[in-house]
């Protein structure tokens, strides 16, 4: 388990692994504990649990339900997450404490299974997106000891990137859920605001602050998220779902993505991340079905004032007090950072509301329009001799794409977008309206999805947009690619068999045919192969010619069942002939 990506089974296959009795519980706990072992003593770990306790968890979890979701599967919390027995320090050791209730979103993973493997080191009170800033050391990106991990989750972050948990939990209130998952070529979800419950998490700007979420996949993520998000009436900021559901991305329609205007991206001389952006926004063409450039400008005014506005005080509110003690050694950048809170006034603060309000209010005109934002994750990758020569400014470069999100109440998923030109992971993050989580997961998916194995189906009949069976289309997660005809050598049949089906096939050699106004659909492997164990005789899937030449899988007919049916060929599609059919007397 130990080493880069030693977690060979993602959480879903893990779990999945236990539940079916194909793996046991007390193995997966004995690798742990064995990477556990052979990590010591580096920076990623801050407080780990004894092998005894782990122990005793894999026996627990052996001998009890084995429909749990997360059966066994290792994970690891952010220091400023508190875990009953363990200690929390938010990397400061004056602040330590131990608490006697575990944090609720804790609580909600290990009754779905998991097995906590301890905490993570982080950017000092979540303070950075750098991960330099601890006292027990500074955190490498898993691809590179010279550069920086990022922050302020950077111990979460790298403990998945190395395998040695399959998840993890960190906060975001600037990008500290999405930064570190740039820099380690994995996932970082960063839920909307209130879906996951803050108690008993270390504030850091309570009305901002996300638990996040690391894995290597995006549905692994999308599992963890499932089985953590749930009200809590104990968390004042806990927010429910929409009663009349949640933003639905990218379904039934064309996709249309956000991307910023050239005039917006800045990448501060790093013409690696620049390269990276532009083959990352041909990869977005590609998956959309519409490209819209879009001014950042609002967006850039927004993430200014996070900490140079008075979103700074409500830092200093909450630890401001600590902070100014005689008695503490706290990392000096993070201390004249919270301090400088005490400045803003109240006047300065009611200020700020009213210009989030407005820019709230333009960002919801945008995602009006479009179905997601895609930005880099990050627009540069300093080394940790960069961020020690310029600690603030180095650190504020990273919060460029991110600081913004959580200030307009927006969503985002933090994705691997290949590698820079110099080898180091690149990332990109889709960003969207809040609770609209899952559709961002669903965009997220495509777009891994379009380096894997996408499927082309041609439907001509109950499959049509509009039409009585479109929904099974939608309800996989199918996109629409275009309308269009087949090429002009099939007959076309209804089957008259009471089902509403018609019937496609090529015409033989002497037969008249025809071309059918049809439509392609785009699906992903495994959503295909679902739809097609749904096919009922005589329907098959074979191959069907477009009027361009090319050909996609598609629904076709076994001719035995055409002897009794109507040949509907000179309609030219189901549409037509279903129109023509109802104002037949």
């Amino acid at each position: 388990m130990a080493g880069a990506r030693g977690m060979t089974e993602g959480v879903r296959a893990l779990a999945a692994a236990h539940r079916e009795g194909r793996r046991g519980v007390e193995e997966t706990v004995e690798e742990l504990i064995a990477a556990l072992g052979e990590s010591a003593g580096a920076p990623v770990w801050l407080h780990v649990e004894s092998p005894d306790r782990l122990r005793a968890r894999a026996r627990e979890l052996a001998g009890g339900r084995r429909d749990l979701p997360l059966l066994g599967v290792p994970f690891a919390v952010k220091d400023n997450i508190d875990v009953a027995g363990l200690t929390t320090s938010a990397a400061c050791p004056d602040y330590s404490y131990r608490p006697e209730r575990t944090a609720f979103v804790v609580d909600r993973l290990l009754a779905a299974g998991a097995v906590l493997a301890g905490k993570t080191n982080m950017d000092q009170f979540a303070t950075g997106l750098v991960g330099t800033r601890s006292p027990h050391g500074a955190c490498s990106s898993a691809f590179s000891a010279d550069h920086v991990s990022g922050g302020s989750s950077s111990g979460s972050a790298v403990a998945v990137a190395r395998g040695l948990v399959a998840f993890s939990l960190g906060t975001d209130t600037a990008g500290s859920g999405r930064v570190p998952a740039a820099f380690n070529e994995i996932v970082g979800l960063k839920p909307t605001r209130g879906l996951v419950s803050n108690a008993g998490v270390v504030p850091a700007c309570r009305t901002l602050d996300c638990v996040s979420i690391f894995a290597a996949e995006v549905d692994d993520a999308a599992a963890v998220l499932a089985a953590c998000a749930a009200y809590d009436p104990a968390d004042a900021f806990s927010r429910r779902r929409p009663r009349g559901g949640a933003p639905d991305l990218a379904r039934g329609r064309p996709s249309v993505l956000g991307v910023p205007a050239p005039a917006s991206l800045q990448f501060f001389g790093d013409e690696h991340a620049a390269e990276a952006w532009s083959r990352a926004r041909a990869r977005a063409e590609r998956l959309a079905d519409r490209i819209v450039e879009v001014d950042l400008a609002p967006f850039a005014e927004a993430a200014t004032l996070l900490y140079n506005g008075p979103w700074l005080a409500e830092r200093y509110a909450v630890l401001g007090e600590f902070l100014e003690r005689d008695d503490v050694d706290p990392d000096p950048v993070v201390r004249g950072i919270i301090l400088a809170g005490a400045e803003p006034s109240a006047a300065d603060a009611f200020a700020g509301q009213y210009r989030i309000a407005e820019l709230r209010r333009h960002a919801e005109g945008l995602f009006a329009e479009i179905d997601a934002l895609i930005t880099p994750t990050a627009p540069t990758f300093p080394t940790h001799a960069e961020v020690a020569a310029e600690p603030v400014a180095a650190n504020a470069r990273l919060g460029t794409y991110t600081n913004f999100v959580n200030l307009l109440d927006l969503a985002a998923v933090a994705v691997p977008a290949g590698r820079r030109d110099d080898g180091l992971p690149f990332g990109v993050t889709l960003v969207g309206p809040a609770f609209s989580d899952e559709a961002l997961v669903r965009l997220a998916r495509a777009w891994a999805g379009a380096r894997a194995v996408e499927i082309d189906l041609v439907v001509a009949g109950a499959h049509l947009s509009g039409m009585p069976r479109n929904g099974e289309l939608l309800d996989l997660g199918a996109r629409l690619v275009r309308a269009t005809r087949s090429a002009p050598s099939y007959r076309f049949f209804d089957l008259a068999d009471g089902t509403g089906r018609p019937g496609l096939m090529r015409a033989e050699d002497g037969e008249a045919g025809g071309a059918v106004e049809v439509e392609v659909w785009r699906l992903d492997e495994r959503a295909f192969g679902e739809l097609v164990a749904r096919v009922a005789p005589p329907l098959v899937i074979g191959s069907v010619e477009l009027e361009n030449g090319t050909t996609s899988k598609g629904f076709l007919c076994e001719a035995h069942a055409l002897a009794h049916a109507r040949e509907i060929t000179g309609y030219g599609g189901w549409k037509a002939y279903s129109t023509a059919a109802v104002a037949t007397p």
